[in-house]
């Protein structure tokens, strides 16, 4: 009963934190974190998934800096003004580098299958990346239930080949995302869910 009780405390108190203290994660109980996502349900028991862990503050900038580089081009493209993009810009770059951790969530499509069907192959791509997804949700949880916390940021899937140039990666590495994670430096209001009569239809 006790387990029970705790889990449903971690799934109904976990938040989204983009601040964090100035304190370093151990490699163990960042170790654990990641593990957790391995043991996450997955397409074919395939693992596509891929973790690349950071957690050098030059690295971090380096992302940061030239993920902005396509951040900054569609602000500007979607008509915000010159002083805004920079502002936005700079905070999301100030979020990426203050995080004691970030995990870049990716998807090897050298692990899917192939076919001459094109909806087929795109459907098998699908599965990755909700695979991946469920690793990503598992891993912030577990740091959630670790006493961490964590945000979940889509950036790299609009600067695919920037992150693969900074970090290196494989041509069949496909980011999904980046996962941030620290001690919390706050402790964020709990945002209200839609009612389950409004999101489910019973049949």
């Amino acid at each position: 009963m006790n387990d029970e009780i705790g889990f449903w405390k971690v799934v109904e108190n976990r938040s989204s934190v983009r601040r964090f203290e100035a304190k370093p994660l151990d490699r163990s109980l960042l170790k654990k974190v990641i593990e957790s996502g391995t043991r996450a349900p997955n397409a074919h028991n395939r693992q596509s998934w891929r973790f690349v862990i950071l957690t050098e503050k030059p690295v971090m900038i380096q992302l940061a800096d030239q993920m902005s580089l396509d951040y900054e081009k569609a602000l500007l493209e979607s008509g915000i003004s010159p002083a805004a993009v920079q502002d936005q810009v700079k905070k999301r770059k100030e979020r990426l580098t203050g995080a004691p951790a970030v995990v870049v969530l990716c998807v090897d499509t050298a692990d899917l299958d192939t076919y001459h069907n094109e909806n087929r192959s795109e459907g098998e791509y699908l599965m990755a990346v909700q695979s991946a997804a469920l690793a990503g949700g598992y891993i912030l949880l577990a740091a959630h239930a670790l006493g961490l916390a964590g945000v979940w940021m889509c950036a790299p899937l609009f600067a695919q080949q920037r992150v693969r140039e900074v970090l290196d990666l494989p041509e069949t590495w496909m980011a999904q995302g980046l996962l941030l994670l620290g001690y919390p430096a706050e402790v964020p209001e709990i945002r209200q869910r839609k009612p389950l009569l409004e999101v489910t239809k019973w049949m």
